[in-house]
């Protein structure tokens, strides 16, 4: 019983966290590639043609928007990064258009 009751505390605050995260401007930067086929903190390989990104406090799994000017991508978050805002993956990055700029000022809105 006392395991029902912490999963759904667990799973309140979780829906919760999510739900309140509005958008916000930050600045996004992008993994290297050496980082290609390493384990992510969800624990699936890193892939630098995956529409994925790292998130220091979003749930892993969420949905989230990326806008850079007029250009947009979805992209769902499996990793964590410390001090960044979101780390983007090179294809994301690339979708862009901010690959070569190193990093830039996005907005993130969470989708789901």
């Amino acid at each position: 019983m006392l395991r029902l009751i912490a999963a759904m505390i667990v799973s309140c605050a979780c829906l919760y966290s999510s739900s309140a995260f509005a958008a916000q401007t930050t600045e996004a930067s992008w993994y290297g590639l050496k980082y290609h086929g390493k384990r992510t903190a969800s624990g699936e390989k890193f892939d630098v043609r995956a529409m994925t990104a790292a998130h220091p406090t979003l749930p892993l799994g969420s949905v989230v928007e990326v806008r850079h000017g007029r250009k947009a991508v979805m992209v769902r978050i499996n990793d964590r990064c410390g001090r960044c805002g979101i780390d983007l993956s090179p294809a994301a990055a690339d979708r862009l258009g901010m690959r070569h700029l190193g990093r830039a000022s996005v907005t993130v809105r969470p989708l789901a």
